[in-house]
């Protein structure tokens, strides 16, 4: 399985809403940062928008991530007929062959059977297009109801993207959630997390932790998914807990970044 790096590898330094950095990271940057650290994989993620970027800036980035050698993943938020239109294009320009999406978006919350829809409409240019789907498992909809979208549209061009904690979100844990997602998954998110009981007693938090260091058992994550072989990709994903200052979490992010990829590639599951 090749591993690579995403826009929420450094969640911090892109930005998130009420925190953008006064130099964010960039598409070209995100590129260069893959290069420094070996990786030939780059995931966009929906915190850095592709549908924002003019069609030069697009062309600049095919093109560098052409000459780095750079293979690239497509994601988006918001499956609507015409976002999904729009992005299955921009993948296709950009030469990706995963298009990751996440149903919902700020005031959009579609039903089953809207979901099932428009994906089944979709699959002629999915297919044209030679690009898989995969639905990002969020904290809104059960493991099972991410399981019946992709077996209604029946279709080898839609799978899953499993992130590997959001659907502690919707009360699910991991076993259950891998054990339901897993024969479909297209796309694996790892985000190693920690969860502790607050000081004052009344409840946990779930945050997250370097990987290798939280609680996500990974070589077992890997092999659930690797036995169906539909997945060949993995990315690393962080969420990291924040400093005081932005500059000090973006500090901390790429501290997390060194310990994640060494633990990571030194577990040998992973090709660079």
């Amino acid at each position: 399985m090749q591993l690579g790096i995403g826009t929420y590898t450094f969640g911090w330094a892109v930005g998130t809403p009420g925190n953008r950095p006064d130099h964010p990271l960039d598409e070209l940057g995100l590129l260069n940062r893959a290069t420094a650290l070996g990786f030939s994989l780059v995931q966009i993620g929906d915190n850095l928008p592709l549908h924002t970027l003019s069609t030069e800036q697009l062309c600049a980035f095919e093109q560098q991530a052409q000459q780095q050698g750079i293979r690239l993943e497509v994601g988006a938020r918001g499956l609507t007929e015409t976002n999904l239109d729009q992005y299955i294009n921009l993948a296709a320009g950009l030469k990706s062959r995963l298009l990751r999406f996440v149903i919902d978006s700020s005031a959009y919350e579609p039903t089953l059977d809207t979901v099932i829809g428009i994906l089944k409409n979709a699959v002629p240019s999915l297919k044209k297009a030679k690009i898989t789907l995969g639905l990002e498992n969020h904290d809104r909809l059960l493991a099972r109801e991410f399981a019946h979208i992709v077996e209604q549209v029946g279709s080898e061009h839609l799978g899953i993207c499993l992130d590997s904690v959001n659907s502690m979100g919707a009360g699910e844990g991991l076993a259950e959630v891998v054990q339901t997602l897993a024969p479909y998954t297209v796309n694996l998110h790892l985000k190693d997390f920690g969860i502790r009981r607050l000081s004052h007693l009344m409840g946990f938090q779930i945050d997250g932790r370097p990987a290798g260091q939280g609680l996500l058992n990974i070589p077992w994550l890997v092999e659930q998914v690797a036995t169906r072989s539909r997945c060949q990709t993995a990315i690393l994903e962080q969420w990291v807990v924040p400093e005081s200052t932005l500059p000090a979490s973006i500090d901390k992010e790429e501290n997390w970044v060194t310990d994640s990829i060494n633990y990571l590639i030194n577990s040998n599951l992973f090709t660079r």
